[in-house]
């Protein structure tokens, strides 16, 4: 085993115990998550260019607390 693939299998390792997978926004994944880590990073889509359907965003807000 090189040291490449040691290094790669205790990254893993690690990340399972945290239990927390992070994507390149440094944040866990989820679509509030992202949308905000975008946010402070100034990186917003407007409304026009959004990604997101609708429905999706609806479901979304349904979990929001008010």
């Amino acid at each position: 085993m090189s040291y490449g693939e040691r290094k790669e299998k205790r990254e893993k390792e690690e990340r399972q115990k945290k239990g927390k997978k992070k994507n390149k926004l440094g944040v866990k994944n989820s679509l509030v998550n992202n949308i905000n880590a975008r946010k402070k990073k100034g990186k917003s889509r407007s409304k026009k260019k959004s990604k997101i359907s609708k429905k999706a965003y609806k479901k979304m807000q349904k979990g929001w607390e008010k």
